[in-house]
């Protein structure tokens, strides 16, 4: 039976001045939150049950709760987009759906139906629509996510599950905004590795990248930049969106879905974009080595960052500790014309502006 996410009776919801009050200038990103959130209940031998729309409330836990102890739980990030006539859209929903299936898969957790996960998010997306910004580069970002709740020590999988969506307004994730940035490129940590859970969006992959996150920031970075666990000289991803890169001969080119990296749904949009722009699309192993000499030379001419918070942000310099000190090197187009270009036509479809053509924009208010 599908799940219906209905509001329960008597939630209260923020006055409309208030929310104005609180969304006039930048929201930053992942500070503020909406009134309401879909939960439901997964328990073994019942499956999905207690689905509803409530106020967003603090959950209760209890101290043996499974994923406090053994991290076993996934999330998804997506956005909801105020158009100009007031109309507000998702962009690619279907794909979160499906990786948030696979994610589980890779978590033990179980599986919520593909239609029922779209009806959790338009539910929230309609009954907060009033929390959507009008202000251009700020959109409703949706978070569902999925935890094991059960209360008890020991490893093994969790035979009852959380799944909730929560919402709030969100500016840019730079607090820069779409400006350049720069990289920090280590070798000494590792996101993930061959057999682990890089392909999934668990917030272990996260946590693993904050210590290495906070070196680049020692070393005035906005993100760091991960290498292969077995030999750190292969490029995979950024701490939280993936890595793309132009070259002269007129490739866009980023490494492959090999397991360690999370298929991400903007990266997946923007392959697909990349011919309407003269780009070749490339999905293939990139090494330091290459990166570092391909900037030094020219022949690797832009940079980005591409996730579904950053948007596409262009890079600005990669920077990497060697024996003898800090080296650097510049992109020779830190905000490139190609960059741009993708940039815009990806935002257009978003916000209505460019013709959809690929099927990807859903009407929800």
């Amino acid at each position: 039976m599908s799940l219906s996410f209905d509001l329960a009776p008597g939630t209260p919801s923020t006055p409309p001045a208030e929310i104005a009050r609180l969304l006039y200038g930048d929201p930053g990103f992942g500070r503020l939150f909406s009134d309401h959130m879909a939960v439901a209940a997964w328990s073994d031998g019942r499956g999905w049950h207690d689905d509803r729309l409530q106020a967003h409330a603090p959950f209760q836990f209890a101290p043996g709760e499974a994923v406090l102890h053994y991290a076993q739980e996934i999330f998804e990030g997506l956005k909801a987009y105020r158009r100009d006539d007031d109309s507000i859209w998702l962009f690619r929903p279907e794909a979160n759906a499906r990786r948030f299936n696979q994610s589980a898969d890779r978590l033990a957790l179980p599986r919520l139906p593909e239609e029922d996960f779209l009806r959790a998010v338009r539910q929230v997306v309609t009954v907060d629509a009033a929390w959507a910004p009008a202000a251009a580069e700020q959109t409703l970002y949706l978070r569902p996510f999925m935890f094991a709740s059960e209360s008890f020590l020991g490893v093994r999988a969790a035979k009852e599950v959380v799944f909730a969506v929560i919402a709030g307004p969100a500016g840019s994730y730079f607090p820069r905004g779409p400006e350049p940035v720069d990289i920090w490129v280590t070798t000494t940590y590792s996101r993930s590795g061959a057999g682990g859970t890089g392909a999934a969006k668990c917030g272990g992959n996260y946590a693993s990248s904050l210590l290495a996150e906070r070196q680049a920031h020692d070393h005035d970075c906005q993100q760091v930049l991960f290498t292969d666990a077995a030999s750190h000289e292969w490029v995979e991803e950024l701490g939280g969106m993936n890595l793309c890169l132009v070259t002269a001969a007129g490739q866009l080119v980023t490494p492959p879905l090999d397991g360690a990296i999370l298929a991400g749904v903007t990266r997946d949009s923007i392959l697909q974009l990349a011919p309407r722009h003269g780009l070749e699309p490339v999905e293939r192993p990139v090494s330091l080595t290459e990166l570092w000499s391909g900037v030094k030379s020219g022949s690797i001419v832009e940079a980005f960052a591409c996730g579904t918070a950053a948007v596409i942000t262009a890079v600005r310099s990669f920077r990497q500790q060697f024996e003898d000190g800090i080296d650097e090197v510049r992109l020779p187009q830190a905000n490139g014309r190609q960059t741009q270009a993708l940039r815009r036509r990806l935002i257009d479809i978003q916000w209505g502006r460019s013709a959809d053509d690929f099927g990807w924009t859903t009407r929800v208010v």
